[in-house]
C-alpha cells in the first residue's frame, strides 16, 4: 500500500496556518484564535484537491528561543519537516518579516524539499503589490492569498498538487482501522501515553494543563493491531471552560469520542475518581464506545492511594463496571503491553451478535423466573426480542401491556453480561411498546 504524500504547513505564530488548513479542508478542524501559540502539537488531516489525496500537517508557530513550552512547539514543527514531502511556508503579507521568519526559512532551505512561500492576509490588490520584502527570505516568489477569505486558494492548491511526488499507479485506499480515543481530565498523562505507544515525541508533553488543544490523530500499532488513535484535550466542567479556544477544543474532543470504537479512559491513580470522571464516563457510555479504564501513574501511587482509587472505580464508576481496568505507568511504559490485548477483546465484544432464536429462549427463561414488575397497575409483557445491530450491541424488546422500567432493563443487561462476552462494551436495550391495532372500519 502506498502512503499519502505529506504537506507540512510551517511559519511563525499567528500568521494564519490553522486558518489556511481549515480553508483547505472546508471545515473548522484546527483551532483558530487571534493569539499566538494556540496550535501546539502537529496534527495531520486528510485532504483532497483535483482528485489527489494528501495529508496536510498543521504545526505550532516556530520561534527562536523561549521557554520550555515554546521549545517543545518548535521541535514539533521541525519534526513535521522531517516527515514531509513538501513544505508550505506561510508568512504575514501585512507585516515586515521577523528573525523567526528568517530562521524558519533557513530550515526550509536546508531541508532540500520542494516548497512554496505563501503571503497570507493579502486581502486585496494593494497588499499583493507590496510583497517585495518577502523575496529576501530566499524561498522564491511569494504567493499572495487570504486564507480567511479564500482569495487565490484554488491557484495555490493547484501549485501544491503539482509539486507533490507522482501518484503511484498501484496506490490503494487506506484500510479501515478501529478508532481509539484517549479521554480524561487535563494532565492525567494522555499525551505521554500516546508518545510511549508511538516510541517518539509525537505529541507535545508539558506539566502545564491544557497543552493539547486539538485532538491529535495518528496510526499506532498495538501488538499487531493497527488503530487510529486520538489524543484529545482534557475535558473539563463547562463552568471552567472560559476561553473560546478551549471551548472548541472540548467540542472536538467530544466529536472524537462520538467517532471512537474504543475509549482509553485515563484516571490519575494519585488523585482517584472525581465527579468529573463520573460525568466523562456517562458521556462515554452514551456515545456507545467500548471502554478500557486506565489507572495511570500506578508506579508512584502510595498503597493507601491504590486501595482508595480502586474502591472509587468500583463505586463511583459502577455503571461501567463491565470495562476492563489496567494499572500502568505511561511515563515509564510499565504494563502498557496490556493495552493491545484489552482493546482487541473489547473490539470483539462490540461485534458480538446473539442469534434471534437463542436470544428469545434466553429472555423467556428470565421472564419465567423474574417477570417485569407491575407499573401503574399493569404488568408489561415482552413479546419478542431481536438484536438489531452491533458496535455497540443493540437489542430491541417489543413490549405490550405497560412500560418496562430502567431497573428491569438493568437487570436484563446484567443477566446478558453473565451469559455472553460483552467485556468493555455497552449494551443498548431499547423497549418498544406495541399497542393493540384498531379494528378496521
Amino acid at each position: 500500500m502506498s502512503r499519502l504524500p505529506v504537506v507540512a504547513i510551517v511559519g511563525r505564530p499567528n500568521v494564519g496556518k490553522s486558518t489556511f488548513v481549515n480553508r483547505v479542508l472546508g471545515r473548522r478542524a484546527a483551532v483558530v484564535e487571534e493569539k499566538p501559540g494556540v496550535t501546539r502539537d502537529r496534527r495531520e488531516f486528510r485532504a483532497e484537491w483535483s482528485g489527489r489525496d494528501f495529508l496536510i500537517v498543521d504545526t505550532g508557530g516556530w520561534q527562536v528561543g523561549g521557554d520550555q513550552l515554546t521549545e517543545g512547539i518548535r521541535s514539533q514543527a521541525e519534526a513535521a519537516l522531517r516527515g514531509a514531502d513538501m513544505i508550505v511556508f506561510i508568512a504575514d503579507a501585512a507585516t515586515v518579516f521577523t528573525e523567526d521568519d528568517r530562521a524558519m526559512a533557513r530550515l526550509v532551505q536546508s531541508s532540500g524539499l520542494p516548497h512554496i512561500l505563501v503571503a497570507n492576509k493579502a486581502d486585496g490588490p494593494a497588499a499583493e503589490a507590496d510583497l517585495d520584502h518577502l523575496w529576501s527570505l530566499g524561498l522564491g516568489e511569494p504567493k499572495p492569498i487570504s486564507a480567511l477569505q479564500g482569495r487565490n486558494m484554488g491557484d495555490l492548491l493547484d501549485e501544491i498538487i503539482a509539486a507533490l511526488p507522482p501518484k503511484p499507479e498501484d496506490a490503494l485506499d487506506e484500510p479501515d482501522r478501529p478508532t481509539l480515543a484517549i479521554i480524561g481530565r487535563p494532565n492525567v498523562g494522555k499525551s505521554t501515553l500516546l508518545n510511549k505507544l508511538l516510541g517518539s515525541e509525537r505529541v507535545l508533553v508539558s506539566p502545564i494543563p491544557g497543552t493539547t488543544r486539538d485532538p491529535i490523530d495518528v496510526v499506532v500499532d498495538l501488538d499487531g493491531l493497527s488503530v487510529t488513535m486520538y489524543d484529545t484535550a482534557g475535558i473539563r466542567r463547562r463552568t471552567r471552560v472560559d476561553e473560546e479556544t478551549e471551548f472548541y477544543s472540548v467540542i472536538r474532543a467530544k466529536q472524537a469520542l462520538e467517532e471512537a470504537d474504543v475509549v482509553l479512559f485515563m484516571i490519575d491513580a494519585t488523585e482517584g475518581v472525581t465527579h468529573q470522571e463520573q460525568r466523562l464516563a456517562e458521556e462515554i457510555r452514551s456515545a456507545g464506545a467500548g471502554v478500557v479504564v486506565i489507572l495511570n501513574k500506578w508506579d508512584i501511587a502510595q498503597d493507601e492511594e491504590k486501595w482508595w482509587v480502586e474502591d472509587g472505580v468500583g463505586d463511583r464508576l459502577a455503571f461501567i463496571a463491565w470495562a476492563p481496568v489496567l494499572r500502568l505507568s505511561a511515563l515509564t511504559g510499565a504494563r502498557i503491553k496490556r493495552i493491545g490485548p484489552a482493546v482487541q477483546a473489547v473490539l470483539e465484544a462490540r461485534r458480538t451478535r446473539i442469534r434471534t432464536p437463542e436470544l428469545n429462549r434466553f429472555i423467556r427463561t428470565l421472564l419465567e423466573a423474574h417477570p417485569p414488575p407491575v407499573r401503574k397497575g399493569r404488568r408489561p409483557k415482552i413479546l419478542y426480542a431481536v438484536q438489531a445491530g452491533t458496535e455497540p450491541p443493540t437489542i430491541i424488546l417489543f413490549v405490550r401491556g405497560g412500560e418496562i422500567g430502567s431497573d428491569y432493563l438493568r437487570f436484563l443487561e446484567g443477566r446478558l453480561r453473565s451469559e455472553y462476552e460483552f467485556l468493555g462494551s455497552p449494551i443498548r436495550l431499547v423497549a418498544r411498546t406495541r399497542t393493540k391495532r384498531s379494528p378496521r372500519d
